[in-house]
């Protein structure tokens, strides 16, 4: 009998050792190595998706003169959000990994993926739920594909199997924690089987260009569950966020090799499933019907899709006399920064103030071009005095206090426009190459924050 081998994995990074240490040397975390058996002497190849098949002739290199480019026609679904944020449709051949919290509605997502792609013959196989059950999802979801084909089971060599005999145009995984395969003996979801089965899914997919979506967990951190070699291996990684308490859903990516990574999905959780909100700057801003003080609405961008975001902000006196610096889907850093400029170039006296700043919608927004609109948001909330409805920002700014130019630039202007802003507040630098006349809305260009004091408090 062949010596069972076994190893020490790190839970935190997916490192690998022969012993047990008490400190991983690549991620730095204490107490987190396990003792795994990673391999089954079971007469089987490993790694071979095609267990029957001989090994082929190996590759030879080529000059990359000699190799053919042909563009390959993506796979274009009913589903708009998803392919913004896959770059246009999916790829043949790509392995997408999408991850979110419990009950967030990343099956539902795949499935109601699967029920609209009636053209194309896929196949649904879930480790954690019977075919009863995604059945009852279904019905509620009121989507009909005859093509569309279910299997409840966990081992990959019996899922290989069925794929050899269906031969799907798309397969989905829910999900990859709940896979196992009989090469490693270790339980399903420890780091060495969930990497296993990833490469035998990765090897399948590439060998028979089939588009394959893996659902994954992710951990407390907010982290997707399993080595961090999970996320290299795989073409693109999805994110599904969102509060279980609140109907919208965000799909982002974080990692996409055949498209851009700063491109987002926003969808609404409705009891037939998920409905796709084509415009959210309607949602993002919140319907009210007498301005109030600490709103105000920057203009923002997703990759290539502008957004009119809420800023809402509510300064107080510290009452526990430490103040208190709290936002949310903002940067903290950065709200620092912007209140340590608004006290020495504006003169506002904010060290002895409570600030809270909130991104409206549950959006986390990274763009410095909503930097102006959070500035008048907290002195409006400071002065107690309301910003006028229909007027919106979009600058950086620096920190002498200077209004900073943005991107893309004109996007903004035309959603601001669409949406029914009349004044929009921009850098006077971004004038540049601007023609005025192609829009209704008034462009306010400044080039300092007084500026704007003057013309907005």
């Amino acid at each position: 009998m062949a010596k069972v081998k076994k190893a020490y994995f790190c839970q935190s990074c997916g490192y690998e050792s022969a012993k047990w240490m008490g400190k991983c040397p690549a991620c730095g975390e204490w107490n987190t190595f396990v003792e795994e058996v990673i391999q089954k002497d079971n007469g089987l190849k490993k790694g071979n998706w095609r267990v029957t098949t001989s090994q082929k002739v190996a590759n030879k290199p080529k000059a990359i003169k000699e190799i053919k480019h042909e563009e390959q026609t993506r796979i274009t679904t009913p589903d708009t959000e998803l392919n913004r944020v896959l770059g246009g449709g999916i790829v043949p051949g790509s392995l997408v990994l999408i991850g979110g919290e419990p009950g967030i509605g990343k099956s539902t997502l795949m499935l109601q993926i699967a029920l609209q792609l009636s053209p194309y013959k896929i196949l649904y196989v879930s480790g954690e739920e019977s075919e009863l059950q995604i059945k009852m999802r279904a019905e509620r979801i009121n989507a009909k594909n005859e093509h569309c084909y279910l299997l409840a089971e966990t081992s990959t060599q019996n899922i290989f199997k069925q794929l050899e005999v269906l031969e799907p145009d798309v397969l989905i995984i829910d999900s990859i924690q709940t896979l196992q395969s009989s090469f490693i003996e270790s339980a399903a979801g420890s780091i060495s089987q969930v990497r296993e089965c990833t490469a035998e899914l990765m090897k399948y997919a590439k060998e028979s260009s089939t588009p394959v979506f893996l659902i994954g967990h992710i951990t407390k951190e907010g982290t997707l569950a399993g080595p961090k070699v999970l996320e290299h291996m795989v073409d693109t990684v999805l994110q599904f966020e969102g509060d279980r308490h609140l109907v919208y859903r965000i799909l982002r990516t974080s990692k996409n090799r055949f498209g851009s990574t700063a491109e987002l999905g926003i969808y609404e959780m409705l009891a037939t499933g998920l409905r796709l909100v084509t415009n959210p700057s309607e949602i993002l801003i919140s319907q009210r019907e007498e301005a109030l003080s600490g709103v105000t609405i920057g203009a923002t961008l997703e990759g290539n899709r502008p957004l009119l975001i809420e800023i809402q902000s509510l300064v107080s006196p510290a009452t526990y006399g430490t103040p208190q610096r709290s936002s949310t889907g903002f940067d903290a850093k950065r709200l620092n920064m912007l209140l340590a400029v608004l006290e020495k170039r504006g003169g506002f006296r904010l060290g002895a103030q409570d600030v809270f700043l909130n991104i409206a919608g549950g959006l986390k927004v990274e763009d410095p071009a909503i930097d102006l609109a959070v500035c008048i948001s907290i002195v409006s909330s400071y002065e107690d005095i309301a910003v006028t409805n229909g007027v919106c920002f979009a600058a950086e700014i620096g920190l002498g206090g200077e209004i900073r130019a943005v991107s893309k630039i004109e996007n903004r202007i035309s959603e601001a426009e669409k949406l029914g802003f009349h004044t929009i507040f921009i850098s006077k630098y971004n004038l540049k190459g601007l023609n005025l006349e192609n829009y209704q809305i008034k462009i306010h260009a400044v080039a300092q924050l007084d500026e704007v004091f003057k013309a907005i408090l």
